[in-house]
């Protein structure tokens, strides 16, 4: 008889403790859906259009986090699409009519280094022994180069490239421009702002950045531009302008005939398949 009363005093605890983890249960689950309903996220259908046609690189170029933030500025009339490189341009069309706007006609870009220094040009103030990356290297005094426009050669750049576009020879960034989408990633990384997009089809760029006159920069850099301005001088088209030191393109009126390349005394400005060349 004590037996009989003792089972049924268990059975009785266990169904208490099996009612409390039910009703337990039950109520989490009712929580759940109260807070899931509260708290609901409308995704925006437009939004999810437009990342659906965006290449999906999430790069950063267009100087959002990702491909879902850029999606999220073009949707809200905030962002431009001129600022994605990467997106094909049929994709590009097909976002511009969901958004109602006119695509902008775009020529290919590629990025390229505007240095030419690198271990054999350009000087070091010091040994730098630290954290062997370019960011790092430029938090101390600005870098180890005597130039303060040089390119530091770590390789931030080559780090962030999706498409493995850059290599680091001689402590010098080279961009292939065939292998290059222009998504702008290297762009970011470079802490010496030394890096820009320039037309896939010009001929030329300036393989320097120093703003400084001409005495300063032969005393840091063996291939520096000394701002002379032969180039501009001799351009026979007028597509050269000196701009603090420094020749500017006006690549609509350069034609590629090189004499702005044959007149360099320093030898900084380069053809594209200079370029090339260091990558392969």
């Amino acid at each position: 008889m004590n037996l009989l009363a003792i089972s049924s005093q268990t059975w009785i605890s266990v169904g208490i403790v099996a009612g409390i983890f039910a009703g337990s249960a039950l109520l989490i689950g009712i929580l759940i859906l109260v807070v899931g309903k509260v708290f609901k996220v409308d995704v925006d259908e437009k939004v999810t259009k437009i990342l659906e046609n965006l290449a999906g690189a999430n790069c950063g170029g267009c100087g959002c986090s990702g491909c879902s933030g850029f999606a999220a500025k073009l949707a809200s009339g905030q962002g431009d699409l001129a600022d994605c490189h990467v997106t094909s341009p049929e994709k590009k069309a097909e976002i511009a009519a969901l958004l109602g706007i006119e695509l902008k006609d775009e020529e290919r870009t590629v990025a390229v280094v505007k240095c030419h220094g690198g271990a054999e040009n350009c000087g070091e103030k010091f040994e730098y022994m630290g954290n062997p990356t370019c960011a790092a290297c430029a938090s101390l005094l600005g870098g180890n180069k005597l130039c303060s426009y040089a390119c530091l050669g770590c390789g931030d750049c080559k780090n962030v490239c999706p498409e493995n576009a850059i290599e680091v020879d001689g402590k010098l960034a080279h961009v292939d421009p065939d292998k290059c989408i222009s998504c702008g990633a290297c762009i970011s990384a470079c802490p010496k702002h030394i890096i820009e997009r320039i037309p896939a089809s010009a001929p030329v760029y300036v393989a320097c950045s120093s703003k400084c006159k001409g005495k300063e920069v032969m005393s840091s850099c063996k291939v520096g531009c000394i701002g002379c301005g032969l180039c501009a001088k001799n351009c026979p088209h007028g597509a050269i302008t000196m701009v603090d030191n420094l020749p500017v393109f006006d690549y609509s009126k350069c034609t590629g005939c090189l004499t702005c390349v044959a007149k360099c005394p320093r030898k900084i400005i380069l053809t594209r398949d200079v370029a090339k060349a260091k990558t392969e």
